[in-house]
């Protein structure tokens, strides 16, 4: 049961949800937008989140659009991750997705859910960062389109009331070889101690990753890194792992040194198997 009482909004266009979020926040009553709402429902149970207002993206034409078009492939914010397996518009995306949850949660968790929630974990995010995809956001300014490095690459960047309307991505990186593979600590429906997905593209191999450190992120150094053919692939991993971009997380999950034991052998499987792929 959730303890509070709070607002509830359903808009119809992209213009009314930015203005109830505007009327709610002058209000004082912190609004969220909400499309699937796992993490709110879950969180409020909790007590780990109060609301006063929440703004239902479900209604908004745009953010339930998925489709390719004109080279390019888009997806709204409030395709729910089923939708997303179940089309296999973009199979490193759907393959991600088919094991974020199980399938009644999947039923529920959305695209915009997974990138702008407040677990870190984010999985659905790393084949964006890999397509070098743009995001479409609504706010008080109006409408921008901005690479989701920008915005979304480890920690969330999105301004006060900002809306994730849909993410775009070049077409041909949709067909291109990948890896995804997840590591739990024991059942396969968990939160990750390891997850890599991997593209390869024209110019070497692309890498994200998510549950190894508290962000989900793609880094061009490590990228650089692991792509040095004058280095034995062992070596070229032990060096990104030394580079790490953030802290490698020690929790109830696993410890920092197993962690790093997952990711040096996940790696290794997934940098040989991406290797081994043509174009």
């Amino acid at each position: 049961m959730i303890s509070f009482d709070f607002q509830y909004e359903r808009p119809e266009s992209i213009e009314e949800a930015v203005q109830a979020f505007q009327r709610a926040d002058s209000a004082g009553l912190e609004p969220i937008y909400y499309s699937g709402g796992t993490e709110i429902i879950s969180m409020a149970r909790l007590n780990l989140l109060r609301t006063g207002a929440v703004i239902d993206i479900k209604g908004i034409p745009e953010c339930n659009v998925m489709a390719v078009r004109q080279d390019r492939f888009v997806i709204g914010s409030a395709i729910t991750l089923t939708n997303v397996v179940e089309a296999n518009l973009y199979p490193l995306l759907s393959e991600t997705s088919r094991n974020v949850a199980d399938f009644t949660n999947r039923n529920k968790i959305t695209i915009g859910g997974n990138l702008c929630g407040k677990f870190y974990y984010r999985e659905a995010l790393l084949p964006f960062l890999l397509a070098d995809s743009q995001v479409v956001l609504a706010g008080a300014g109006g409408l921008r389109q901005v690479p989701i490095d920008l915005v979304m690459n480890g920690e969330p960047r999105l301004e006060k009331g900002e809306l994730l309307v849909q993410i775009i991505s070049e077409a041909r990186y949709l067909a291109l070889p990948f890896i995804t593979v997840k590591k739990t600590k024991q059942e396969k429906i968990d939160y990750p101690i390891v997850r890599v997905t991997g593209l390869r593209a024209a110019e070497g191999i692309r890498m994200a990753f998510s549950g190894v450190s508290e962000a989900a992120f793609r880094s061009r150094e490590l990228e650089e890194v692991l792509n040095d053919t004058a280095l034995p692939v062992q070596e070229r991993i032990e060096v990104a792992i030394r580079r790490w971009p953030y802290p490698i997380l020690n929790d109830i999950l696993s410890s920092a040194a197993y962690r790093t034991f997952v990711l040096r052998n996940t790696l290794t499987d997934a940098m040989e198997a991406l290797e081994r792929r043509r174009l």
